[in-house]
């Protein structure tokens, strides 16, 4: 099995997957080097894969003025090769592919050529497309690279998908995952059972993209009557903004929950923590202001913590929400016990070494 094969199965299984900030200095000048620095973070804490270009590393980066697209993926991927050859361990690659089919392909095989498993395609801008039209865009994307399909829904500014659209998306080769961000339950229930009633319902992964209801996700199994067949699916990971903060405990936590995955028993103090977790992803993604600082508001942890030095954005309009700033310092009062605080500090020290 070479390295690729190994991270496809890793992905299948399970892991603990985070979406990346991008680094920028106080001009708004990509910051290689801090990039680095940032993505050893993620790997020393014990992630088991890295999603880079996606919307935590902001959309912007695709915009011709900046073109940093390229820049930040290969920044990335050579970070992880260094550590994979140090360690002997094997990371998911993912790297976000957006727009029409033309504009997804040519990231997809930019993403190939960089040494990417997997593509995580986002739905987003193209309410303008039937479903049909959507699959197909799937389809061409899959004959190049692994997908990862995306359920953005209305919440955050996608869109409803029906339970049929979930099931060929999953019946399409190479389709390996899908990732949801399940802030309605109804229209998660279209997807999971649609991934169910799919032919390849065993070859696809899915992972949880939710940031309000993280622990409960992937604590549940869901169960269905489909052909006179009992079918099982539950969130196998998480592909998450909310886990670029916090990491070390994050993934500690991911590991206590998999040692439940098969049992009747779980115990009550996980739904304890998993409204902690919420409370705390909502001071850092400004659900009080419609998300409108979310990435600011996991700049500004990363800053505190050390790992940034500023948390300015490409878009000088993205910035942290009024109040934004006292809810961080809530939830850091609050949830000591969430923090990665004393493991950052020892990374960051042994940098320095």
């Amino acid at each position: 099995m070479n390295r690729h094969e190994k991270a496809l199965k890793i992905l299948k299984e399970g892991t603990m997957i985070p979406a990346i900030p991008l680094v920028l200095d106080s001009s708004r000048q990509f910051d290689t080097l801090k990039q680095q620095r940032l993505v050893r973070y993620y790997l020393e804490a014990g992630v088991g894969g890295v999603a880079a270009a996606v919307h935590t590393t902001q959309f912007e980066i695709r915009d011709p003025r900046y073109q940093l697209l390229a820049p930040v993926l290969q920044t990335v991927v050579s970070e992880i090769d260094r550590y994979e050859k140090m360690s002997g361990k094997t990371l998911v690659r993912i790297a976000g592919v957006c727009g029409e089919s033309s504009q997804a392909c040519s990231e997809a095989e930019l993403a190939k050529q960089l040494g990417y498993d997997a593509v995580l395609l986002s739905p987003g801008g193209l309410n303008h497309l039937s479903e049909e039209e959507m699959l197909e865009r799937t389809r061409q994307v899959a004959s190049i690279m692994p997908v990862i399909g995306f359920y953005l829904q209305n919440s955050v500014g996608g869109r409803r998908f029906s339970f049929e659209y979930w099931k060929q998306l999953s019946d399409i080769p190479n389709v390996v995952a899908i990732k949801s961000a399940p802030f309605n339950r109804y229209q998660t229930l279209d997807l999971v059972r649609g991934c169910a009633s799919s032919v390849r319902r065993n070859e696809v992964a899915l992972y949880t993209g939710n940031d309000d209801n993280i622990i409960t996700d992937l604590l549940t199994p869901y169960t269905f009557q489909i052909g006179g067949e009992t079918v099982t699916k539950r969130f196998a990971g998480g592909l998450l903004g909310h886990w670029s903060v916090w990491t070390h405990n994050a993934v500690e936590i991911f590991n206590k929950l998999k040692q439940y995955r098969d049992s009747d028993t779980i115990p009550v103090s996980f739904l304890t923590l998993a409204a902690q977790v919420t409370d705390a992803n909502g001071a850092f993604f400004d659900v009080n202001h419609e998300f409108k600082g979310c990435i600011a508001g996991i700049h500004e942890v990363l800053r505190r913590q050390g790992l940034m030095e500023h948390i300015c954005c490409l878009n000088p309009d993205e910035t942290l929400s009024a109040g934004q700033k006292e809810e961080i310092d809530r939830v850091y009062q609050m949830y000591p016990h969430l923090n990665d605080d004393a493991f950052t500090r020892d990374y960051l020290e042994n940098l320095n070494k």
